[in-house]
């Protein structure tokens, strides 16, 4: 019987030690987190602001697109923006990644006008 007492009281003792030792971790990671945290919202920030000034050619934009997705879309010059059009019925999936390539990449936009609708990218340096 006390041989059952000390195995719980050690098990205890170990299970209070790895306690302390989680929290430790827990600590460190939260640090960690918050440090990367800081990064990449610095980081996003001096990207976002170099690929605005990137905005102002053809070849600049198209770069960025998968060739699948350039094969589906037109690229037109204005003197404010660089308006993409799509060539055929992109579907769901295809609208949905240009769409994202447009707005995270380059803060464009969808401009929905019936069969005259596209997608639009400010030209105009920040």
């Amino acid at each position: 019987m006390s041989d059952d007492k000390v195995d719980v009281k050690e098990i205890l003792k170990r299970l209070d030690d790895l306690t302390r030792v989680l929290k430790i971790i827990a600590d460190d990671l939260a640090e960690i987190t918050k440090a990367l945290k800081r990064y990449v919202s610095s980081y996003d920030g001096d990207k976002s602001a170099s690929q605005a000034l990137k905005t102002s050619s053809i070849d600049d934009i198209q770069k960025v697109f998968p060739q699948d997705l350039l094969g589906l879309l037109l690229f037109e010059v204005t003197d404010d923006y660089i308006i993409i059009k799509p060539k055929q019925y992109l579907g769901p999936e295809n609208f949905a990644r240009i769409a994202s390539i447009v707005r995270d990449h380059f803060g464009g936009e969808y401009v929905s006008h019936g069969k005259n609708s596209h997608f639009r990218i400010s030209r105009k340096r920040s």
